[in-house]
């Protein structure tokens, strides 16, 4: 019995030499990683450097972001190293209320009211006829990046709001302006009216430089519970295919992300932002351990085009691409990752470089080329005159290029015809967005898109489908939608499209 206590205490004791040791080692570690410097050597706090950010042409300058002081403290066997940077970085985290004028049906199920108080899209439900107008509110969060009060989001917070107001995190509420927005990358820049005294503003980071496994905090107002902080790792980096916005290459994590947390930060341990939450992939509405976030360098790179031109000044390469299938990497005698150019535009960049059709890219800048939707992203993340070097394949052997990118020129907005057969109609002309959004293959060259069908119109009962296009109106071929426009309003009677869908082109008759 005495043997037995004596043994269970060596074994208690030996687990508290291991534990202490553990410790030690796991300070030395983070002093080594992070150059952490414990207090009790007496030592100034590293401070974190802040980037410039540049004013608007004939507007004061803004300041710098302000330097946030990461201090280091002592508790128990260990360093606070969590907890210090999670109390420095929630003051520079706001809660975000905007107040719209939104469209709704007498019967609204609660799914799409969840949608709308937190923010999110309500599907679109056709004909809104006997729709009532009514205020809409929801919630989000945002960043602050400028002592002068310049606020990082997301476009789908604040999309379509007529207020947005700001909660500070001492409590104080603020109205706030839109500065600027890019849907196609889902970031808004938006800056507080007035002089707002003692911002804390959030260092931006070197995104690119973050490393799998590096542990991140999540940072925002989840279900509208302002300063919520969760913490995981990065779980991978550079992720692209999600359709979730048209450029995409998202930081994902397994920190708890939730309603209510888009446009919030994701903050690394030196204290600075590596992201913007923006959306999970879940199942039940709330994390299931899979979010995603816009990298700091890609906001940074918006919001610098909105803060100095008013607007997204985007790269352009001026070439139809397709994605190397095993059947096409197997015609062209290729292996690994690789993109299809399929179309040279005459005169643009890539034709300027020297690209030919059948060239396959493998490489742009310092980026893999793994699919059309990472070269797409990876072009539109430059601006203007920004120069890359591309690998390619042609005939089986490498070639490096200098490519020079072009300014992409503007999207047309969607138009929805309002008398005849097509009412409640709405196309749109075949860009790279649509073809991206709708997956319309690169030898349809001409026509219009179908983006929406209103319910109960003639289009509707003749099953016309959003993703539609329409080549010919009456046997005459439209290459745009003011061609499409003039063509339906000189029928008479019966009209006749030819219209492609899913591979194949059939006739469809309206009256």
């Amino acid at each position: 019995m005495n043997e037995s206590r004596i043994s269970r205490r060596i074994r208690i004791f030996a687990s508290g030499r291991w534990l202490t040791v553990l410790t030690i080692l796991a300070a030395a570690f983070a002093a080594w990683r992070f150059g952490v410097t414990p207090a009790v050597q007496a030592q100034p706090p590293h401070l974190l450097a802040a980037p410039q950010l540049d004013a608007p042409s004939g507007a004061p300058l803004a300041q710098p972001v302000a330097r946030a002081a990461l201090t280091q403290t002592a508790e128990g066997n260990g360093l606070s190293i969590v907890s210090d940077v999670a109390e420095l970085a929630v003051q520079s985290v706001v809660n975000i209320s905007t107040t719209k004028m939104v469209h709704v049906r007498e019967q609204m199920s609660p799914e799409d009211m969840m949608r709308r108080f937190w923010g999110q899209r309500v599907p679109d439900h056709g004909d809104q006829g006997d729709a009532q107008v009514e205020r809409a509110n929801s919630l989000g969060s945002g960043v602050i990046v400028s002592s002068d009060g310049v606020i990082l989001t997301n476009n789908h917070v604040i999309d379509g709001a007529s207020t947005i107001k700001v909660k500070l995190s001492d409590g104080r509420d603020v109205v706030a302006k839109v500065v600027g927005t890019d849907p196609r990358s889902d970031v808004a820049v938006l800056r507080l009216e007035g002089k707002v005294e003692g911002l804390k503003a959030l260092p931006l980071a070197e995104s690119d430089k973050l490393r799998l496994g590096e542990v991140v905090l999540a940072i925002g107002s989840p279900f509208g519970l302002s300063q919520t902080v969760t913490m995981g790792i990065v779980s991978a980096k550079g992720r692209a295919d999600l359709r979730i916005v048209d450029y995409e290459d998202f930081i994902q994590t397994d920190a708890a992300i939730n309603p209510g947390n888009s446009g919030g930060a994701l903050v690394n341990l030196r204290g600075e932002l590596v992201g913007i939450n923006t959306a999970i992939f879940s199942k039940s509405g709330g994390s299931q351990g899979i979010g995603f976030a816009i990298p700091a360098n890609m906001a940074h790179s918006v919001m610098d085009s909105l803060l100095k031109n008013g607007k997204i000044s985007r790269g352009f390469l001026g070439v139809g691409i397709q994605e190397m299938t095993e059947e096409l990497q197997q015609e062209f005698h290729v292996q690994g990752a690789g993109v299809l150019v399929s179309d040279v535009q005459a005169g643009g960049p890539a034709d300027k470089a020297g690209l030919k059709r059948g060239d396959i890219v493998q490489k742009l800048g310092d980026q893999v080329m793994d699919s059309p939707r990472r070269l797409r992203a990876v072009v539109g993340m430059h601006a203007a005159g920004t120069k890359l070097q591309a690998r390619l394949l042609r005939d089986g052997k490498p070639q490096d290029v200098q490519v020079v990118l072009g300014e992409a020129p503007e999207a047309q907005a969607p138009k929805k015809l309002s008398t005849g057969a097509l009412d409640g109609l709405t196309v749109a002309p075949i860009d790279e967005q649509m073809r991206q959004k709708f997956e319309i293959p690169p030898q349809i060259g001409q026509g219009v898109v179908v983006t929406e069908v209103a319910e109960q119109t003639p289009s509707a009962r003749a099953g016309m489908q959003p993703g539609d296009v329409v080549l010919e109106v009456n046997r005459l071929p439209v290459q745009s939608v003011v061609e499409f426009q003039k063509a339906v309003a000189a029928v008479k009677g019966r009209l006749l499209l030819l219209v492609y869908r899913d591979g194949g082109a059939f006739y469809l008759a309206l009256r």
